[in-house]
């Protein structure tokens, strides 16, 4: 119904001329455009109601008690149901830290997050197939822990911002609404974020739309396609200052797959993308000192590499 929909506005109400770049590219706008809105809202939603169970104390106080191992797996998987942006994960991470969880935990949970999440699990399932959902959820996960653990052994407390050890967090009540509040809560929720993400949406499909029709496969095989030895390093430096949410950033995943790059160079490109951006390194700056910055964005970095080439190698 979708495709027919954007058949229809393309060939028949602008009268384009099939098989041009122009009408390639507004297809493609105008079919990802309402197909990811749909699957925003329903997932949104439901996320919503699931969290409204979760509120950050209980969060905090799960992962206190914890062996640092255990409490890195759990905060990596704790990042996937917590559909944050690099930078709006950056308070609760604060918050980790001021309730006395390892500090390689809290960078577990703050790699996950933006990078691994159910709305990029759902979507890369719907447009790619489960497999390369599962094998993106999975190698992200397993990024987010050992990156935690390394960062934890290297016992860099002391590179964390004093005032943030001073700061006392007042305890936040937990969420005791009845599940009718839940559900007026998660339509209210849904609405914000959807208010929030949809210039995101628009900009990350128009590029998409834009790699799509115009960008020569050529072009992009001589810079990132499986020919190219460096081609994974090129995505993370891409990718890097591309600040963007996975729901932005999947549909110029999807044109960049169809125009021959290869799967591991944009697994690659996304976590970078999601991962990792300036606007976090700024916010970062005002909590953590220039040698934890670096190393978290260095072993962050090092890390998606070496997945970019895995699974170059293996897919």
């Amino acid at each position: 119904m979708l495709q027919e929909f954007s058949d229809y506005i393309t060939y028949a109400v602008f009268g384009l001329e099939r098989g041009t770049a122009l009408s390639d590219a507004l297809e493609f706008f105008i079919y990802d455009t309402i197909k990811i809105f749909l699957l925003l809202s329903t997932i949104i939603f439901i996320v919503a109601v699931i969290r409204s169970y979760f509120p950050p104390e209980k969060t905090r106080r799960i992962l206190s008690h914890k062996k640092e191992f255990i409490g890195n797996i759990l905060a990596a998987l704790l990042g996937i149901v917590t559909p944050f942006c690099s930078c709006s994960a950056v308070p609760l991470f604060i918050g980790f830290v001021e309730a006395g969880v390892p500090l390689g935990v809290t960078f577990s949970f703050l790699i996950s997050s933006p990078m691994v999440n159910e709305i990029a699990l759902i979507m890369l399932w719907g447009l790619f197939g489960w497999e390369v959902a599962l094998i993106y959820t999975a190698t992200g996960v397993v990024l987010a822990v050992i990156s935690g653990i390394v960062i934890g052994k290297l016992r860099m407390e002391k590179y964390v911002q004093d005032y943030v050890w001073e700061m006392k967090v007042g305890s936040m009540e937990e969420s005791r609404q009845s599940f009718r509040g839940k559900l007026i809560y998660a339509r209210d929720y849904t609405k914000d974020l959807l208010n929030k993400l949809w210039p995101y949406v628009i900009a990350g499909v128009g590029i998409g739309a834009f790699v799509h029709g115009y960008v020569p496969t050529d072009f992009v095989v001589e810079y990132a396609g499986p020919d190219n030895p460096f081609a994974v390093l090129v995505a993370v430096l891409i990718g890097v200052p591309l600040y963007s949410n996975a729901a932005g950033i999947i549909p110029i995943v999807q044109a960049l797959v169809g125009k021959g790059m290869a799967m591991g160079t944009v697994l690659a490109f996304m976590m970078a993308t999601t991962g990792l951006s300036f606007p976090e390194a700024i916010i970062l700056k005002n909590v953590l000192k220039t040698r934890l910055l670096i190393v978290f964005f260095g072993t962050v970095a090092a890390g998606i590499i070496i997945v970019g080439y895995l699974f170059n190698a293996i897919l």
